[in-house]
């Protein structure tokens, strides 16, 4: 054994904190709020108003890309109901 292949070997002690850490993740219920997220609804003066501001943006910009990403979202969240 080379002098430094202790050096290189994790601790027993921190091997099973690791372990813990992880396993308290599992013990949380992804249930607890519900299995599906829930959907905000917009009156229609809204929906105006933002395809107004969404129409008036430069061709290209990120926020069409996320608003695009996050209708998406909205819709799986509808169906996951």
């Amino acid at each position: 054994m080379r002098f430094n292949a202790r050096c290189l070997t994790p601790p027993a002690a921190a091997l099973l904190i690791a372990t813990l850490w992880l396993s308290a993740c599992v013990t949380a219920s992804s249930e607890a709020h519900g299995p599906c997220p829930p959907v905000v609804l917009y009156s229609e003066t809204d929906q105006a108003s933002a395809a107004f501001e969404v129409e008036s943006l430069r061709e290209g910009a990120v926020v069409v890309r996320m608003l695009s990403d996050y209708t998406v979202m909205r819709d799986q969240a509808r169906a996951c109901r």
